[in-house]
């Protein structure tokens, strides 16, 4: 049975985190060292925010966090952070996220998920959609030897997705996380060392 308050919401509430998707990213990290001090890193589909404090906390004091959703995200209030309103497939975005940073990007990562309608084909194809968006924003923003983590929900969709990664990254996995809520079809494709070719 669903229970959005479930314990990690709760831990979350405890400890300050906007929303119980922060112990993703810390999962992801303590697995994979995702974020390094220092980097320059990119989180789409930011809103609540959570990700946003975990990466800020992950970059040290020389690093830079940029947080974009289309809905708008209350500032955090940390120097580290900015963020922006702004659609993931707006092909203005990367320029205006590397002026930002000023540098290419270490690290992108996509949460993005379509609000969903119960209609299961549309729903998949909106998901696809916002797929595509993370893979071309990084193709427009990792500097060469990058990471790429993007959510997915499984299906077609994530096996064109993957099989096209591996034309730019040097490795593609998919990984489940045991933060993910029960119940969920969510996986995350990460995909490490970007070789600088861009998604047909």
């Amino acid at each position: 049975m669903y229970d959005r308050k479930d314990a990690l919401y709760r831990r979350a509430k405890q400890e300050g985190y906007r929303s119980r998707a922060a112990f993703k990213l810390a999962e992801l990290q303590r697995r994979a060292r995702l974020i390094r001090r220092g980097d320059a890193v990119v989180d789409l589909g930011a809103w609540p925010g959570g990700w946003l404090q975990v990466a800020a906390e992950l970059v040290g004091a020389a690093g830079r966090v940029v947080g974009i959703d289309v809905v708008p995200i209350a500032p955090l209030a940390d120097a580290r952070v900015v963020v922006l309103e702004a659609d993931a497939a707006d092909p203005t975005l990367p320029a205006r996220v590397r002026e930002l940073l000023g540098r290419a990007a270490d690290v992108v990562l996509s949460d993005l998920a379509p609000k969903l309608s119960g209609v299961a084909p549309r729903d998949a194809a909106r998901s696809a959609e916002l797929l595509e968006a993370a893979q071309r924003f990084a193709a427009a923003t990792l500097r060469t030897g990058g990471t790429l983590v993007a959510k997915t929900f499984g299906g077609a969709e994530m096996e064109a997705a993957r099989a096209e990664l591996r034309t730019m990254f040097g490795r593609v996995r998919l990984v489940g996380l045991e933060a993910t809520r029960k119940g969920s079809s969510e996986l995350y494709l990460f995909a490490t060392d970007y070789r600088g070719r861009s998604p047909t």
